[in-house]
């Protein structure tokens, strides 16, 4: 069971992780006026992968019988001026929801809640991924900078991703 202080943190992250699911949106869209279907179809992934960690935190909460609050959305910058400064904000976007899973992680310490840590801990390694891809994506825009022909080849190689649902495993398990 959540503590309420928990809960409520654990349905502010589930706000995070929708919000970030609509920002990527928002880039694909970016990138798709701008001619770039690969990075495009990068962010869609990226958004789907981000819906199913909101769905992680809506079904934890739910399967640890805390009552889900779904919390305002703002909306989220729609316009960048080239594909670095949508990485870039990428990037310090997931910095941000890294803090926010360590501060989780370190609330459900103090409450003693080695469920909640369990639960946690996959996004703590998620998190590492997640920077890692923006981080690795930017330091090849910032070196391909001005070189439409590379742009084009990183588009193309960006359009190869896939959604892959991430392991069902990691919640609690509840019978009828």
């Amino acid at each position: 069971m959540l503590g309420k202080k928990l809960q409520d943190a654990f349905n502010e992250q589930m706000k995070h992780e929708f919000y970030s699911a609509y920002l990527y949106m928002a880039m694909a869209g970016y990138f798709q006026s701008e001619d770039l279907p690969g990075f495009a179809s990068w962010m869609r992934v990226q958004a789907l992968e981000e819906m199913t960690h909101g769905e992680k935190f809506f079904n934890f909460t739910c399967e640890t019988a805390g009552r889900t609050n779904l919390l305002p959305i703002d909306g989220p910058q729609n316009n960048f001026s080239e594909p670095i400064e949508a990485f870039e904000v990428g990037l310090q976007h997931e910095k941000f929801v890294t803090s926010s899973i360590n501060n989780l992680m370190n609330m459900a310490g103090k409450e003693k809640n080695y469920a909640a840590q369990i639960f946690l801990q996959w996004f703590v390694t998620e998190q590492i991924e997640e920077e890692s891809s923006f981080s690795l994506i930017l330091k090849k825009l910032q070196r391909i900078a001005g070189d439409s022909r590379g742009l084009m080849m990183l588009d193309q190689e960006l359009g190869q991703r896939v959604f892959v649902p991430p392991p069902a495993g990691n919640t609690i398990a509840v019978s009828a």
